[in-house]
């Protein structure tokens, strides 16, 4: 990469130490590079039952505390945490159906999620100060 003033990079991560171990070779590569990193999303952070919403640990992350797999790896690396994504299925219907589930669904965990990490996007684009992450 050449010129990397221009350029930013959204990490995004699932739980699994596998996923982990890749997103800090990007992670390192970003560094090397000189592109700015935006922050890390955590992709598939728990299942939030669409009956009972009780969320349940799918891919128990294996870095720091319980749920914070991605979150614990942004402080280690010193990058912005933007937020974690849980499982949904209506999130998966939509894709599926070419929907668009943020704003046709606005209630649904994943779409709550998108959006708050929407917003946090925006807010590091600015240099503002992150909303805090949600939680399932």
């Amino acid at each position: 990469m050449r010129n990397t003033e221009n350029v930013v990079a959204i990490i995004v991560t699932t739980p699994q130490e596998m996923a982990l171990l890749d997103v800090r070779k990007e992670i390192s590569f970003c560094q090397k590079a000189g592109c700015k990193i935006l922050g890390v999303v955590e992709n598939m952070a728990g299942f939030v039952c669409p009956h009972c919403n009780e969320t349940s640990e799918i891919f128990p992350p294996s870095a720091g505390e319980s749920g914070a797999g991605g979150e614990s790896l942004a402080k280690k690396y010193n990058v912005p945490f933007l937020g974690r994504i849980p499982l949904d299925p209506r999130l998966s219907r939509a894709s599926e159906r070419g929907v668009n589930a943020v704003r046709d669904d606005l209630e649904s965990p994943a779409s709550v999620a998108l959006s708050a990490i929407a917003r946090n996007v925006k807010r590091a684009l600015r240099g503002e100060a992150l909303e805090p992450a949600l939680r399932f």
